[in-house]
């Protein structure tokens, strides 16, 4: 007896139901981060989770822990594009390794948006991040401004061959420069890490070997800047001694600038967290998406949509101050 042969018909009917069910699947997106220690990291992720496209399920997350180090982010990219993600963001632990997760993306023909940190290469779909160079000047010259330029300061890096050390450190050495030859000594510069937990001992150890000569404390993020404050608390020393100073606008460095203890200048997680977000939509699903996220409204003036189009959108700085202290801590309820 010969076997019959099935045959499935689509009617147009059927036919367009497909179709919309296609064309409802979400958005499948890895973000990949270099590491989930860190506060202003969790606020990424916090970000990232409620942008209006990820909360009203347009958009599948995926969230890799990097872990810190750069070989497993490069790990994850291969991962993420063998289950077929449809786009790609990173942020990058290290500015020259991770360039890999870009090349790996392309060859997939996966849109890589690049987000926070810098990778040394123009071959991304587009990167939302903030100017690190100006992020370290500004800092560098609110620790240099409480000094009258004159005396001696330490300088707390990144990790060693990410793209914050290395652009921050550009900064804060253009604002010790401008204090003119001579007029501030920077007395010792290490890493760590972005910890708070490895500052601290750091700072320590130069109080005790440096005892009385350091006025100024140069830290490339907050964490760093609170583990300094703590040493020189442990050390019975007065905070308010010294010019201390951050970046990123974590809660805890927002709470030490309104007690007086230091400067942060705020790093926008949100902007670029949901930026990148709708500049990866912009890119799966062509020149009719409109972005969600409302920091571009946010930023209007300083930083336009472009269509979500451009190579590199520069989320600008915010100076932690007395008088908006209150008012973004109560934004992070």
């Amino acid at each position: 007896m010969k076997q019959m042969t099935k045959i499935a018909l689509l009617t147009p009917a059927l036919m367009l139901g497909a179709i919309g069910a296609a064309q409802s699947a979400p958005v499948k997106m890895a973000v990949l981060m270099y590491g989930m220690k860190a506060e202003f990291v969790q606020l990424m992720e916090k970000a990232a989770k409620e942008h209006p496209a990820v909360k009203s399920g347009d958009v599948q997350l995926t969230v890799y822990d990097g872990r810190y180090d750069p070989m497993v982010q490069n790990n994850q990219a291969e991962t993420a594009i063998q289950t077929k993600t449809d786009a790609i963001i990173i942020n990058p632990m290290d500015y020259e390794a991770n360039i890999d997760v870009v090349t790996m993306a392309n060859e997939a023909k996966i849109p890589v948006i690049v987000t926070n940190a810098r990778l040394n290469t123009d071959k991304m779909t587009s990167e939302v991040v903030s100017d690190d160079v100006l992020g370290g000047y500004l800092e560098a010259k609110a620790v240099l401004k409480k000094m009258n330029c004159q005396g001696n300061v330490v300088i707390i890096e990144g990790p060693k061959g990410g793209s914050g050390e290395i652009q921050r450190g550009q900064g804060n050495d253009r604002a010790i420069a401008e204090c003119g030859s001579g007029k501030v000594k920077v007395l010792e510069r290490k890493t760590a890490n972005w910890s708070r937990a490895e500052a601290l001992p750091l700072m320590e150890n130069w109080l005790q070997k440096h005892r009385g000569q350091i006025q100024g404390v140069i830290a490339q993020n907050d964490e760093m800047a609170l583990g300094a404050i703590e040493a020189i608390k442990g050390a019975n020393l007065n905070v308010k001694d010294f010019a201390i100073a951050g970046v990123d606008g974590v809660s805890d460095a927002i709470r030490a600038v309104q007690a007086g203890e230091m400067v942060s200048i705020l790093q926008d997680a949100r902007a670029q967290m949901q930026g990148s977000i709708d500049v990866a939509l912009r890119a799966v699903k062509g020149d009719s998406y409109q972005p969600q996220s409302d920091i571009w409204q946010q930023y209007a003036g300083q930083m336009a949509w472009d269509n979500g189009t451009a190579k590199r959108y520069s989320v600008p700085w915010t100076e932690v101050t007395m008088e908006n202290a209150a008012q973004l801590l109560e934004a992070r309820k």
